[in-house]
C-alpha cells in the first residue's frame, strides 16, 4: 500500500486587513517533504499519524509538503497557486499510489479562488483517478463544499471547539482510508446544508451533548464518522453555513436520514448554541463583583485565529480609564513596541506607544508610562499536543489608580490559546483579579482551569460576532440571522 500525504491550510477572513502571500506560511508553518517534525499540528496531524502508523503496520507513505499561515485575508492568487502546484506536483511524482491524505482547514480563499480546498482535492481526484481513495481532515469552522465531498472518498472534521482533538480524528481518518484501500468498508457520505450560522462551543450545553450524540450514532456498525461543520462566518462565499456531513459504509439512505436528523436539531437550536456576551464596561463589572478571582473575559472581536490583526485597544483602554487593578491583558500584536521593549532592561520604566496600527478597527494606540516585568524570545504557546509560535515577546506593566494592568506584547500574530503567552514574559495569572484574552474559544482548554469564572464580551473590535454586521457580497440567501431561516437541503 502506498500514500501520499500533504497539508495546506489557512482560514481566510474576507474582511481582515491583514495581506496573506507565500511568505505568511513560509514564516509560520513550511516543512518541505521529509522536514515534518516529530509531533503534530492543526492541520499535519494526519501525515504525523500515517508516518506512526506506516512504521507499524508496514505501508509506505511518501510525504509532501506542509503549509499554514495565521488567518488573514484571501491568499494572493499567484502565491495560492505556487503552493497548490508543489503539492501537485511531489504527488505526480509519487504515482501511483492507492491513497491521499490531505490536511486542510477547509475556509481557506485566494483572490481568485472562493474554493481553494476543493480545487486542490479536485486536480488531486484527476491525477490519482477513480480507484484512488482520498481521505481529507477539515477544522470545522468550514466551508464544507459539495465539490469536496464528490471528490473525496472520506472527510472527517474535528468535532472539538476548541480544536483539541485533531490527533484522535486523524487517526480515524487513517483508518478509514487505509480500511477503504483494503476492501473492508465502502465510505459513501451524506451532506446536509442547515442554511445558518452559528458558533458552537462544545465545552459547553447544547454543545457538549450534541457531541457525545455524534460519538454514539457513529458506534451505529454502519455509521463511520459523524461531523457538524460550524462553518466560518468571516468568509464571504456562497457555500458558508452550518452544515452536517455523515460517512457510512455503504448505507446512504440511512446517511441521509440521521444528517437531516442531526441538521434538524440544530436548526431548531439556533441561536442557543453560543455563549452570552456581554459589553466591555459589563465584563468589568462582572470581573470586579465575582466573589473571587481570576476571572477570564474572552474578547472574540479581535481574535487573531478568525483573522483580526489582535492590536485592538478598545478593552484595554476602559480598564485603564476606569483605574482597575490586578488585571492582566493580551495578545497585543506589535512587533515594533516589541523591538523597543527589547532594547530595555527589565525593570526599566519609559514612555510606550503600542496597539492601535492594523486599521481604523484597531482603534487609537495607547500611549503611557510602562514599566518592562520580562521578555522572551522565540516564545511558543501549547495548543493541546501543539505549539504555536508567539515570537518575541514582552510583558509591560502600566500602573493605575487602583493598581495596575499587565500587558503582553507579542511579534508573531497569534490568539491566546497557552498561558505562556503570559507567564514567559513575568505576568502571574494567579494573582489577577481580570484576565483578557484575545480569543474566541480557543483559549478556553488552557484558561479555563485557572480562573473563577469565565466571560464574553463584545471588544467593538473588527471581528465582531453578530454575522450580520459584516457587508457580504456572496453568501447564498436566504441565510439565518440574515432572513427568516429557509429549508434546509442535500447537497451530497
Amino acid at each position: 500500500m502506498r500514500l501520499f500525504t500533504a497539508s495546506l491550510a489557512t482560514e481566510s477572513n474576507s474582511f481582515s486587513p491583514i495581506p496573506t502571500d507565500r511568505r505568511s506560511f513560509e514564516e509560520c508553518v513550511y516543512f518541505r517533504p521529509g522536514e515534518h517534525p516529530d509531533r503534530p499540528t492543526h492541520s499535519t496531524a494526519s501525515l504525523w499519524v500515517a508516518r506512526n502508523r506506516a512504521a507499524q503496520e508496514g505501508f509506505e507513505l511518501i510525504e509532501g509538503s506542509c503549509f499554514w499561515a495565521e488567518p488573514s485575508a484571501p491568499v494572493v492568487q499567484a502565491d495560492y497557486e505556487s503552493m497548490r502546484d508543489e503539492i501537485l506536483a511531489q504527488l505526480e511524482a509519487a504515482l501511483p499510489v492507492d491513497g491521499v491524505l490531505l490536511g486542510l482547514h477547509g475556509a481557506m480563499l485566494a483572490q481568485g479562488c472562493d474554493d481553494c480546498e476543493g480545487e486542490l482535492i479536485e486536480r488531486v481526484r484527476e491525477l490519482v483517478g477513480p480507484a484512488a481513495v482520498i481521505g481529507v481532515a477539515f477544522d470545522p469552522h468550514c466551508h464544507l463544499t459539495e465539490k469536496r465531498v464528490r471528490n473525496a472518498n472520506v472527510i472527517i472534521l474535528f468535532k472539538e471547539y476548541p480544536h483539541t482533538d485533531f490527533v484522535e480524528r486523524a487517526e480515524e481518518l487513517v483508518s478509514l482510508v487505509t480500511r477503504t484501500i483494503r476492501g473492508e468498508i465502502h465510505p459513501v457520505m451524506s451532506l446536509y446544508d442547515c442554511r445558518m450560522d452559528d458558533l458552537f462551543p462544545t465545552t459547553r450545553e447544547p454543545a457538549r451533548s450534541f457531541v457525545a450524540k455524534m460519538k454514539v450514532h457513529e458506534a451505529r456498525p454502519e455509521m463511520l464518522s459523524v461531523s457538524l461543520a460550524h462553518g466560518f462566518t468571516q468568509g464571504d462565499v456562497a457555500d458558508q453555513g452550518v452544515r452536517v456531513l455523515v460517512v457510512t459504509d455503504d448505507a446512504k439512505a440511512k446517511g441521509d436520514a440521521l444528517a437531516l436528523e442531526l441538521g434538524d436539531e440544530v436548526r431548531a437550536r439556533r441561536g442557543t448554541w453560543r455563549p452570552p456576551h456581554c459589553s466591555i464596561d459589563e465584563a468589568i463589572d462582572l470581573a470586579y463583583a465575582a466573589e473571587a478571582g481570576p476571572v477570564v473575559v474572552a474578547d472574540p472581536s479581535d481574535n487573531a485565529g478568525g483573522g483580526a490583526a489582535s492590536d485592538n485597544t478598545n478593552v484595554l483602554r476602559r480598564l485603564l480609564e476606569r483605574g482597575c487593578g490586578d488585571a492582566a491583558i493580551g495578545p497585543f500584536w506589535d512587533p515594533f513596541a516589541v523591538a523597543i521593549c527589547h532594547t530595555k532592561e527589565i525593570g526599566s520604566t519609559f514612555p510606550l506607544r503600542f496597539g492601535g496600527k492594523a486599521s481604523a478597527a484597531s482603534g487609537a494606540p495607547v500611549d503611557a508610562e510602562v514599566t518592562l516585568i520580562g521578555l522572551k524570545r522565540d516564545g511558543w504557546q501549547s495548543f493541546g499536543t501543539a505549539k504555536v509560535s508567539f515570537g518575541d515577546a514582552a510583558g509591560i506593566r502600566i500602573a493605575t489608580a487602583g493598581g495596575s494592568v499587565d500587558v503582553t506584547l507579542i511579534s508573531n500574530r497569534t490568539q491566546a490559546l497557552g498561558t505562556e503567552i503570559f507567564s514567559d514574559v513575568g505576568i502571574d495569572l494567579a494573582s489577577k483579579r481580570y484576565i483578557g484574552v484575545k480569543s474566541t474559544h480557543h483559549f478556553h482548554a488552557a484558561y479555563a482551569p485557572i480562573a473563577s469564572e469565565v466571560i464574553y464580551c463584545d471588544g467593538l473590535g473588527p471581528s465582531p460576532l453578530d454575522s450580520r454586521l459584516y457587508p457580504y457580497r456572496k453568501i447564498s440567501r436566504p441565510h439565518w440571522p440574515h432572513d427568516e431561516l429557509p429549508p434546509g437541503r442535500f447537497l451530497v
